[in-house]
Formats: structure tokens, sequence, C-alpha cells
């Protein structure tokens, strides 16, 4: 595996540690997931696959990916409003990446699980 060097990493302006703390906070990774899943979902069907997340966290999160076209938002003029999200076609692009980073965490769940039990103890 090559090694990336990231000359500017540690600057708080380098866009490409700005890109993945984008991806890489608590939801955005589960939700382009559920999308990948679901192929279109609603708000409120996204909200049901993540009960943990608030409606606030969720738009925020959806606002954020849809910026910077990981997703289409698709609103419908009919009452009450119907709203749709889909993966673009950048978004679909990092779902192979996000499908191995979940295979290469069911490998090691159970070793790093150990790990944490042991620093508890």
């Amino acid at each position: 595996m090559s090694k990336v060097k990231l000359s500017d990493s540690f600057n708080p302006m380098c866009p490409i540690r700005n890109i993945l703390s984008r991806i890489s906070d608590k939801w955005s990774m589960l939700v382009l997931y559920i999308l990948h899943e679901k192929e279109v979902a609603r708000f409120k069907e996204l909200q049901r696959c993540i009960p943990d997340i608030s409606q606030k966290m969720l738009t925020a999160t959806l606002r954020t990916l849809e910026e910077d076209g990981f997703i289409s938002r698709k609103v419908y003029a009919e009452v009450p409003p119907k709203v749709e999200y889909t993966l673009t076609d950048r978004g679909r692009s990092l779902l192979p990446h996000i499908n191995m980073l979940i295979a290469w965490a069911m490998e090691n769940m159970d070793g790093i699980m150990n790990d944490r039990i042991k620093k508890v103890e």
C-alpha cells in the first residue's frame, strides 16, 4: 500500500483535511450507506434508520452532504412537501471505500473490543 504525503495536513486550511473531516463525522458515512442501501429515502425514513440521531443533526448532516455534492435533494410541490434524498455519482464513488472500512471494522471488531475491556480493567 502506498503512503500519501499530506504536506499541509497540520494546517487547518488543508483541503484534504477539510474534506475528510466532513465525511468522517459521526453520521455522514452512515447516511451515505443507508442511501446506498435504499437508493431513495425521505427524511423520516433516514431518521427511522438512525434512531439515535436528532432531527437537527440529521438536517445538518444532509445539508453538508448536499453542499459537498455527495447527495441530491429533490423537493416535490405537494402538500405536505415531499423531499427525497439520493446519492450522486460522487456519493456512489465513495461507497467502495466506505464498504472497505466496514469490512475492516468487522474483521477487527473483536480485537478492538477486547482491547477496550483490558483498558477498563
